[in-house]
C-alpha cells in the first residue's frame, strides 16, 4: 500500500541494504527491456513524462535527449554520471550499488535512442561498493546491451561531478568545468557529440520506456510529476534514501525518517549548492522544484539535511564555504580570490572576531560574484551563502556585533 510520502518505483524491489538485485531478478519483476529507435518512440515518451534530470539543474530529459537524436554529425558517446560528490547525498551511490541493471537499462536505452555507440559509467571512486556492484552487473549484461561499456572512476572532489568536468576527465584526466563552446553535444568525449545524465535520470528513464509517461505522471501533487530520490540525514531517526512522490511536503518527510531527535533550527535543501531554510516556515514546504524555485529555494540533487537546533548556522554555513573555496576549480577569479574571501569572512564571524566591514563585504559578494565565474561553481556557493544570511540574519548580527554565540556545538551536512 502506499502511504503518503513513499512511492516507491525506483527503489521498488528488494531492501536498500541488501545486496544488488541480480539480472534474472530485476527481469521477473520488471520485465523485458523495450528496444529504442534513435529519435523514437522513448524520447516520444520521456518529452511527454516531464522527467527532469535529476542531478541537481533539474533540466527536461526528454528535451536533452530529442536535441542529441536530432543532431547530424556521426555517432555519439553517452556518460553515464555516477560522481556523486556531493558530501550529503547517497542516493546515486544507492542505487548503482542495489539497482544496477535499472542504470543500465536507463544508459542502454539512452543509447539507443540518440545514436551513442559507446556507453561510460563514471563512478566517483571512493564510491567503491558501487564500482564492484556497477562492474558485475556489467559482466551479466555484455550479450544484450550491443554496445561497448565501461566504467571510469571520478577523481574525489566536488567539481569531479560537474558534466563537462567529467567529459574533461575521460578525455585528459583533468576533472575541471570546461567553458563553451563547443558545447558536450557537439564536441564531448574523443571529440565526438557527448549525452552526460544523471543515473537516477536513466533509471527513471528506463521505467517510463516500460510503462509510459501517463504511468510516471500518476505520481506528484502539482505542477512537476513522478517521483524522486533524496537523501535525508541530520536530526532525524532514520537517515538514508527515500523515494517520494514530487510535491510530498518537507514535514511528511521528515516524519516518515522517524521523526525529529530533539530539536530542528533549520534545514539545508539540496545540497551545498543549495539553500538553507527556516524548519518553521518550510515544514509545509511541497518539494516540488517549480514551487521550490518561486520560493527562493531549490530541489537541487534532493538533499534535505536537517540542523540540530543546539547547533549554530553560522558555523555551519563556514565549514560549507571553507569546503567551497577548497573544492573550486582555480579557474577564474571568483573561484581563486572571491570564495576565498568569502570562506574568511564567514569564518570571522563565526569564531566571534569580525571585522567592521565582514557583514557589508558579504552582502555585496554575493550578489556581485555570480556569473562571474568560468563555471557554475562560485553561483552555487554564492546561492547557499545568501539563503545563510537570510535564514541566520539575527545570528550574524548577534556573531559580528557581540563576538559570541547563542549555541556552541558545530555541525556540518554530510560531514
Amino acid at each position: 500500500m502506499i502511504t503518503p510520502v513513499s512511492f516507491e518505483r525506483v527503489l521498488a524491489g528488494p531492501p536498500l541494504h541488501g545486496d544488488a538485485e541480480p539480472h534474472q531478478d530485476h527481469l521477473a519483476r520488471l520485465g523485458p527491456l523495450p528496444r529504442a529507435d534513435r529519435g523514437g518512440d522513448v524520447v516520444v515518451a520521456l518529452e511527454a513524462s516531464g522527467l527532469l534530470g535529476r542531478g541537481g539543474a533539474g533540466f527536461p530529459v526528454g528535451r536533452k535527449w530529442r536535441s542529441m537524436a536530432d543532431r547530424r554529425d556521426g555517432k555519439a558517446v553517452l556518460v553515464a554520471n555516477g560522481a556523486e560528490g556531493e558530501p550529503p547525498s547517497t542516493k546515486d551511490r544507492a542505487l548503482m550499488t542495489c539497482r544496477p541493471h535499472l542504470v543500465i537499462d536507463g544508459a542502454a536505452l539512452a543509447a539507443e535512442s540518440v545514436g551513442a555507440d559507446e556507453i561510460i559509467f563514471y563512478i566517483g571512486s571512493e564510491h567503491e561498493t558501487s564500482v564492484a556492484s556497477m562492474k558485475r552487473a556489467m559482466d551479466e549484461r555484455r550479450r544484450d546491451v550491443r554496445r561497448p561499456m565501461r566504467i571510469v572512476t571520478a577523481p574525489v572532489g566536488y567539481v569531479a561531478g560537474e558534466a563537462t568536468a567529467a567529459v574533461n576527465f575521460i578525455n585528459r584526466n583533468e576533472a575541471r568545468p570546461m567553458t563553451t563552446p563547443p558545447r558536450m553535444s557537439e564536441r564531448g568525449v574523443d571529440k565526438r557529440p557527448t549525452l552526460v545524465q544523471n543515473v537516477e535520470s536513466l533509471a527513471q528513464a528506463a521505467l517510463i520506456a516500460r510503462f509510459g509517461p501517463d504511468w510516471y505522471r500518476a505520481a506528484g501533487r502539482h505542477g512537476v510529476k513522478g517521483t524522486a530520490l533524496v537523501t535525508v540525514s541530520g536530526a532525524v531517526r532514520r537517515e538514508g534514501v527515500r523515494e517520494i512522490e514530487i510535491g510530498t511536503t518537507l514535514g511528511e518527510v521528515l516524519t516518515q525518517a522517524g521523526g525529529i531527535r530533539g530539536q530542528i533550527g533549520a534545514v539545508v535543501l539540496g545540497g551545498y549548492f543549495g539553500t538553507w531554510a527556516d524548519l518553521d516556515q518550510a515544514w509545509d514546504l511541497p518539494l516540488d522544484p517549480e514551487i521550490m524555485k518561486s520560493r527562493g529555494l531549490a530541489f537541487g540533487c534532493g538533499i534535505i539535511a536537517a540542523m540540530p537546533a543546539e547547533a549554530c548556522g553560522i558555523d555551519a554555513t563556514a565549514e560549507i564555504m571553507a569546503f567551497l573555496a577548497r573544492e573550486g576549480a582555480g579557474q577564474c577569479g571568483p573561484c581563486t580570490y572571491g570564495l576565498h574571501a568569502v570562506a574568511d569572512a564567514t569564518k570571522r564571524v563565526a569564531k566571534g572576531i569580525a571585522q567592521d566591514t565582514d557583514l557589508d563585504n558579504l552582502d555585496r559578494w554575493v550578489a556581485q560574484i555570480p556569473g562571474r565565474g568560468a563555471c557554475r561553481h562560485p553561483d552555487g556557493a554564492m546561492q547557499l551563502m545568501a539563503s545563510a544570511l537570510k535564514t541566520f540574519a539575527r545570528e550574524f548580527d548577534y556573531h559580528a556585533h557581540t563576538g559570541r554565540c547563542s549555541v556552541t556545538p558545530r555541525w556540518t551536512p554530510g560531514a
